[in-house]
């Protein structure tokens, strides 16, 4: 049975916050934290496919999908202020438990959110969002050379990422079949990444994320400590995140289930029906 998705906005520190919003919230909660380029649009299929059973809300952060988009000389896009700013969206709707679904930027922004509050994580959905640093792939070669010397050759050599050429192969390399990503994804993610400011504030995420590395020790702790049920469902051919990401998390978690795919990046795209299999079964185990 689908439910209705309502699209909604809340403000926020002064922000217009905007999410999705699906099924009864007498059900169990999952927030579900997108990744870059996109925004909540990216867990339509979840919503779709999960709001009989669940509450589920997924917000779009500071600058992505229909949320505001704060300029970059007065608002500081990094990883600790658009956790900052989600916290205080999840706050808002008074929660007392709740599970995270998390992709790419959504991983560091929910472990983040995670730590601070463990007594309200029921359990983690992880879709190729990475704690360890042996989760980091190929694909981030150039934004090591970021890393270690920010200047305007290094990131004038990331810029392919934000043009449809990039954002298209960002959805389809690693996939079994191209055709069946929805070009509406990427062209949706180009149409917000060609407003003003839009590639500085972007930019400013490359070159914080190498602050995502540091606090691995700390988010791994926090699994070894807390033990939060965690569902992996990865997709194996992601340059950025590959398999051994999705592996390292058996490391500190003992009640992980690891479900692998034959997918890239976006496995919700080409592995949807069978994740949302997956999702289901892992949260009626965790009840």
């Amino acid at each position: 049975m689908v439910q209705q998705i309502a699209y909604r906005s809340k403000v926020i520190a002064g922000m217009k916050i905007a999410y999705r919003e699906a099924g009864n919230p007498n059900n169990p909660a999952i927030v579900l934290l997108h990744g870059f380029p996109t925004s909540s649009h990216m867990y339509r299929k979840v919503l779709d496919g999960l709001a009989d059973a669940y509450y589920l809300i997924a917000p779009d952060y500071p600058g992505f999908g229909e949320s505001d988009f704060p300029d970059p000389s007065t608002f500081t896009y990094s990883f600790d202020n658009l956790a900052r700013v989600t916290d205080a969206f999840i706050e808002s709707f008074g929660l007392d438990k709740f599970s995270i679904m998390m992709q790419d930027y959504g991983a560091p922004i929910g472990f983040r959110i995670a730590t601070a509050h463990p007594e309200k994580i029921k359990a983690i959905i992880t879709q190729n969002g990475n704690a360890y640093e042996e989760g980091l792939g190929e694909g981030w070669a150039g934004i090591r050379e970021l890393w270690a010397n920010q200047n305007e050759e290094t990131e004038n050599a990331l810029l392919s990422y934000f043009g449809v050429e990039g954002l298209k192969w960002i959805y389809t390399h690693g996939t079994r079949n191209p055709e069946l990503v929805n070009p509406d994804c990427w062209n949706l993610d180009l149409l917000k990444l060609s407003r003003p400011q839009a590639h500085r504030a972007h930019l400013d995420l490359f070159y914080d994320y190498r602050n995502n590395l540091t606090a691995y020790p700390q988010w791994q702790q926090y699994l070894r400590e807390y033990q939060p049920p965690v569902l992996v469902v990865w997709g194996k051919n992601d340059m950025f995140f590959p398999e051994s990401g999705a592996q390292a998390f058996k490391k500190d978690v003992k009640n992980v289930e690891c479900h692998i795919y034959d997918t890239g990046h976006f496995a919700l795209e080409e592995e949807g029906s069978s994740i949302i299999v997956d999702i289901r079964n892992f949260m009626h185990s965790v009840a």
